[in-house]
């Protein structure tokens, strides 16, 4: 593809769109690892995951399709070393009963699933061998009782680590799982916000409408920092694998609205940042906000400082959902800093900040997609606005972003 064809992004500023793929005819893109010169790609609606050789990032080429087991999603992946790590879960989307999107965010997954007879989906997490980038070869996988996994966090070694909605709790808990033989994982410690295992006879203590359910956690060290949507953000101890234990729980939700997604240890600053999604259209959540936390001392989380939000526009009324989705985490291999942090802000594209004065961060550079050219997304009524949903930026500083159904975004930052 020439830079001619690139589609013309709706906003940018010390950033330039410098390619573009529509991921094989699956332009809906949830998370994506750029790993060898090869981005893959977890779909929403496709089932199952994309890979594209974006080793000339101006002119990526599709390079393979892995379809996922029926009724099942692969959204979230981690790709290091030789292996590829893919959740499975029940694809909730293709679901009537999540065609409200609300339904998702404000109330229990297995609350809304209960009653479903028959088991049409696949559970746990597959691994493959990528040592040939573009021809995975699955070695392994994990099953799980229950809807399955949502994320994973891994970058080599023993421990992987998942947020997995296994049978007998309220939504998705913390997982470690190890895989001292990758063809062979097994599930090794579990951590979850008491009021989650009803099977064992807690209840809720929250309120109507709050969704308290794992998002992920990030590990650094021996410290899990977790991220439970309207649950909030937890610190955990991890250094005995097969027994996680609570540090510090922190929650602002109320009076803020929740959605906390991801927690970003910054190890050398003891810094935090924590990011609140937004989930519904037009803000009726809520203005979501990025926070900068000092952790210095981590059984007293401290937030000091917010990111300043998108403003050259009036992005609430523009449609869909406007606020963070996700950050850029730092991977071993990847682009790594304490200073220069990236985002997605989904109908507001993506975002850099210097937080270099951590209590004054910083807007740097900006880009917004185009409107995508068609729409994925199957649920009634989702307007043809720009998502952007995830970030990841390469070793070279070459920014790559998902939309749930505008394709991959392959970004230069000039800031």
């Amino acid at each position: 593809m020439t830079t001619q064809s690139l589609p013309q992004p709706e906003y940018s500023r010390n950033m330039r769109l410098i390619g573009h793929s529509d991921q094989g005819g699956k332009p809906d893109g949830v998370q994506v690892m750029v790993h060898r010169g090869y981005a893959y790609i977890g779909h929403m609606v496709s089932q199952g995951f994309s890979i594209v050789d974006v080793r000339d990032p101006k002119n990526p080429r599709p390079a393979g399709f892995v379809a996922a087991p029926p009724g099942t999603w692969n959204v979230h992946l981690q790709a290091h070393d030789d292996l590829l790590l893919v959740i499975n879960a029940r694809d909730l989307f293709a679901d009537v009963r999540f065609a409200d999107e609300k339904v998702y965010y404000t109330r229990s997954v297995s609350e809304t699933v209960k009653g479903t007879q028959q088991r049409g989906w696949s559970a746990g997490v597959r691994i493959f061998d990528i040592s040939t980038p573009d021809q995975p070869k699955e070695i392994g996988f994990l099953g799980l009782e229950g809807i399955g996994v949502h994320r994973i966090w891994y970058v080599g070694g023993r421990w992987a680590y998942v947020s997995a909605l296994i049978d007998g709790y309220s939504d998705y808990i913390f997982l470690t799982i190890d895989l001292a033989d990758p063809r062979h994982p097994q599930v090794a410690g579990r951590w979850w916000l008491p009021g989650m295992h009803t099977a064992g006879g807690e209840t809720p203590d929250w309120a109507e409408g709050k969704r308290y359910a794992l998002h992920h956690a990030i590990i650094s060290g021996d410290t899990a920092y977790a991220s439970w949507r309207d649950g909030g953000l937890t610190l955990l101890d991890i250094k005995d694998r097969a027994a996680p234990q609570l540090i510090s729980h922190r929650n602002w939700s109320p009076p803020f609205g929740g959605g906390t997604h991801t927690a970003l240890p910054l190890p050398d600053r003891d810094l935090l940042i924590v990011l609140d999604e937004a989930v519904l259209d037009n803000q009726e959540d809520g203005e979501k906000l990025i926070w900068v936390f000092d952790v210095r001392e981590p059984s007293c989380p401290v937030s000091i400082s917010t990111f300043p939000q998108p403003d050259e526009r009036d992005y609430v009324s523009k449609g869909a959902h406007f606020g963070p989705h996700n950050l850029h985490e730092n991977r071993p291999g990847s682009f790594v800093s304490s200073t220069l942090i990236f985002a997605t802000y989904q109908n507001a594209g993506v975002r850099a900040y210097d937080i270099t004065n951590p209590y004054q961060p910083k807007e740097t550079a900006a880009l917004v997609p185009a409107a995508p050219a068609k729409m994925m997304d199957t649920r009634p009524g989702r307007p043809q606005v720009i998502q952007s949903c995830d970030v990841f930026v390469d070793a070279q500083g070459i920014i790559y972003s998902t939309d749930y159904n505008g394709g991959l975004s392959i970004i230069e930052y000039l800031g």
